[in-house]
Formats: C-alpha cells, structure tokens, sequence
C-alpha cells in the first residue's frame, strides 16, 4: 500500500508530537550535563533516543545480536537521520562522526557526551587523526556505529563504502560487524523504493547514482516532522557476523563489507519484516 501524504490532522497530531520532543530534549539537558562524560553518559544516549522513538512513532525489531568482542566497530548502511537513534537505542554505544560536528552549537557539546569519537578528514593530519581514533577506540567497552557510505541514500541501494573510513581498522585488533537497516510499515510491510525516496529517507538528488529522487527535499527537522505526520515506520536491523578482515587493507575491508551489508541490505528490502 502507498504512502498517502498526511492530511491537516495528522499534521496537527504531529506539531503536538513535535512540541512533546523538544520539551523532553530542553528537560534532559540538564542531565546529559551533569553526568560525567564516558561509559555513563554513553549508555544515557539510549533514554535520549527512546523519548525520540516514542515521540516520532518509530517501531524497531532487531534480527542477531553484536559480538562481544572488544573494540567493536559496527558498520551499517545509512538511509536517514534515525538510524543515528535506533541503532544505539538497539544496542546502546556511540558513533563515529565528521569533525566539524563537533564544533556546532549544542549538538556538538551534547554529541561528545554522548561519547562521538570526531574524525578529521583531512588528509594532511589523517595519520595524527587515526592514531588518536585508534586510542580511544582500544579503551571502549561499547560498540561504536560508522556510515561508511559518507552520506545517507534513496533506500533504493547501498552506495560503495569510502576506504578512509577504515583506516582506523588496518592492522589493528579491531573487531569489524556489519549491520543491515532496512525500512519497513509500522506493521512490517514492504515500502516501495518510491516512498521511502518521497517520505522516509534524508539524502540530495544530486548525490543518488540510481533508484527514484525525491520530489521534495526536506531539512532533517522537516523530515522528523513528517515521519511524525505519517505515525512512524519500521526500522528493521538485521546484524551479521563479523567477516574475517585479517591482513586486508582499509581497500579490501571496504570492499568485502560492502558486498556484505549491500548484497543483503538488496535481499531483504523486497521482504517483509521477519517474526
């Protein structure tokens, strides 16, 4: 079944939702702050992001489970700003995430409480870059979510993996999963390609290589207000075994997770949810 456009109710519903989200983020300000930065504040990320799941109507089922194996990087493919939420809602941990996020007002403060490791991307300062992201990944307890497409698609597939998003991975003792997210109803049905490109995903046309554009491009708060004019959807996470990566490069490792998380990312999204 199509997705219909929200009507002026469901619009209305939604500036309620909306009003209720940004009175539980402005309440939990206060808390985020005081906690002491580290494992703590990490694991308060999951409070934070269930209030956006409960507010934006977000229903998640979970297929597998991480290894616990430490260091843990955790790879998935990128459709939207709620993976962001969901997966660490799921499975609690952090992200790896651009360093100039950190330098934004709020979200950049409340982001390194949250426990981002920020990569330079520069490639001038790259070795002095993964040195660091190397330290404080070998000192982590929780599992850390990179999007090594670099940018967010249509739904319709699953971009190449950039290699420098694994330079941190090369000859380390690093453990590497592969995760697949894929969009489904809130009653675990098939979306078309079409309406995940017109309702559910955040990306530009101008970035999409194949599959439909959207006949709209919103700002991720116009995109959260739509998601909540429309009651929500499914995040389905289906979580892999983490492949053998021993002596590969930061090339190699990009190239085999990629056919991992995309040949199954492109057998599943034609599939309704699993029980």
């Amino acid at each position: 079944m199509a997705i219909k456009d929200p009507n002026i109710f469901k619009k209305a519903i939604a500036v309620v939702r909306m009003i209720l989200f940004w009175a539980g983020i402005f309440i939990q300000l206060p808390i985020i702050f005081l906690l002491p930065t580290g494992p703590r504040s990490v694991a308060y990320m999951r409070i934070y992001m269930w209030w956006l799941k409960i507010t934006t109507g977000l229903r998640v089922r979970v297929h597998g489970k991480l290894t616990d194996a430490r260091p843990l990087l955790v790879v998935s493919n990128h459709i939207s700003v709620f993976e962001i939420a969901m997966l660490s809602y799921a499975f609690g941990g952090s992200f790896v995430g651009k360093n100039e996020v950190s330098h934004w007002p709020v979200i950049g403060p409340i982001a390194k409480k949250f426990g981002v490791v920020f990569v330079d991307r520069n490639p001038a300062t790259a070795a002095q870059a993964i040195t660091k992201v190397n330290e404080q990944l070998s000192k982590l307890t929780y599992p850390l979510f990179i999007f090594a497409e670099g940018t967010t698609t249509n739904g319709a597939y699953v971009k190449p993996f950039k290699s420098a998003m694994f330079n941190i991975v090369e000859n380390s003792n690093i453990t590497v999963q592969p995760v697949v997210v894929n969009y489904r109803t809130r009653h675990g049905d098939v979306i078309s390609d079409k309406d995940i490109a017109n309702h559910l995903a955040y990306f530009s046309n101008a970035k999409m290589d194949m599959g439909p554009l959207a006949d709209r491009e919103r700002s991720a708060f116009a995109q959260l207000f739509h998601v909540m004019a429309l009651g929500g959807f499914m995040i389905e996470i289906t979580v892999l075994p983490p492949p053998p990566i021993a002596g590969k490069d930061r090339k190699q490792i990009a190239e085999t997770l990629y056919e991992i998380v995309s040949k199954k990312y492109m057998e599943l999204k034609d599939k309704p949810v699993t029980k």
